[in-house]
């Protein structure tokens, strides 16, 4: 399938005669764009995607081309972001997210600036842009800079409570995605402040985009049917509350569910909770008990805690956890560790197993 380069597209300031041309010039910005705009140029009908490995080992999948350019149209049709709008790409290449970025641009005609991906990308930038992709991680560090981004979708993570608030101080039309490699990025999308003027419920729950179906299995994990993106059935690990047709709740994930004595605790539901006082990077999650089967335990990020200040650290957060009124009994960790740094994939997603393994 050769896919058809728009008229207007430009890549850093620059537009091409040719597709050769622009793989040129693409080595000049990095070789993992250029590999990829290489092999989406080119005559096959399908590509290699890798994932990101947050949620197991990562893997390669190899998916139809058409369905890129699919979804980089119904993301444009959804924004109205037609040719000439333009974009800013400041997260990995490496990845969905940020090789749907340069086909939307590629298909649809936008101008990409790229910047090396970092905590605050938008720091040193001078211009504004209609439209932009990050992870939690990033908004977080360009809070006082979203003004330059008209429009803002976040994905590859939660959003705290903590952002979320936040977001609510900003001028940005921010907006969660909900999407895997295997969807080639979001099939969904909820709105997460008020200037995000979509018809959709602010904070609640997500809307799929046109032509997709959902529902779940007996698990209550969400199953996604989108010819026009995959070209087979998609069966989550995802826990939702299906709303309607075209509206679900994200609950967590059932390979994180923790049996603590024959209670089933949802982590991502209790870390919701626990956000009001802790403000930290962290996360719950089960290790073996030989009574209960699983204990709840807390893992937080602090790299500033030593061997003289743990004990009291602890006491501080037992203290908060305890006073806590939205946990039930259930829910209260039995155990509270701190790590210096959790271990992420590249795209910045903790990977708790990993984390876990160093306590």
């Amino acid at each position: 399938m050769l896919i058809a380069m728009h008229k207007n597209f430009e890549l850093n300031g620059q537009l091409f005669k040719s597709k050769n041309d622009l793989i040129s010039f693409s080595k000049s910005i990095s070789s993992e764009i250029a590999s990829f705009l290489t092999n989406f140029l080119n005559e096959s009908d399908t590509i290699k995607l890798q994932t990101s490995g947050s949620t197991g080992n990562p893997k390669v999948i190899e998916v139809k081309k058409e369905f890129m350019v699919n979804s980089a149209k119904a993301t444009g049709d959804f924004f109205n972001m037609k040719e000439n709008t333009s974009a800013l790409l400041c997260i990995s290449p490496n990845y969905v997210g940020g090789k749907m970025m340069l086909v939307r641009a590629l298909v649809l005609g936008w101008k990409l600036d790229i910047v090396e991906p970092n905590s605050n990308p938008l720091k040193e930038i001078q211009k504004s842009y209609d439209f932009c992709a990050m992870v939690p991680m990033q908004v977080v560090g360009s809070l006082m800079y979203l003004n330059k981004i008209k429009t803002l979708i976040i994905g590859g993570g939660v959003v705290s409570k903590t952002l979320f608030d936040a977001l609510q101080n900003v001028t940005t039309n921010c907006f969660s995605t909900y999407g895997m490699t295997e969807t080639v990025s979001h099939i969904a999308l909820m709105k997460l402040n008020k200037q995000s003027n979509a018809k959709l419920v602010l904070g609640s729950h997500y809307k799929v985009l046109p032509d997709i179906i959902i529902s779940s299995d007996n698990r209550n994990c969400l199953v996604i049917d989108a010819p026009k993106i995959s070209g087979n059935r998609i069966i989550t690990n995802d826990v939702v509350e299906i709303i309607s047709d075209t509206e679900f709740k994200w609950l967590g994930r059932y390979d994180n569910i923790i049996n603590s004595g024959g209670v089933k605790l949802n982590p991502e539901k209790i870390e919701e909770k626990l956000s009001e006082i802790i403000l930290k990077r962290f996360f719950v999650a089960g290790l073996p008990d030989p009574i209960l089967g699983e204990k709840m335990v807390l893992i937080i990020e602090d790299r500033n805690v030593t061997s003289t200040t743990l004990s009291n650290q602890k006491n501080v957060i037992s203290n908060k956890v305890r006073n806590l009124k939205l946990l039930s009994k259930y829910e209260v960790p039995k155990e509270i560790y701190f790590v210096s740094k959790f271990i992420e994939t590249e795209t910045k997603k903790i990977q708790r197993q990993k984390t876990l393994d160093l306590i």
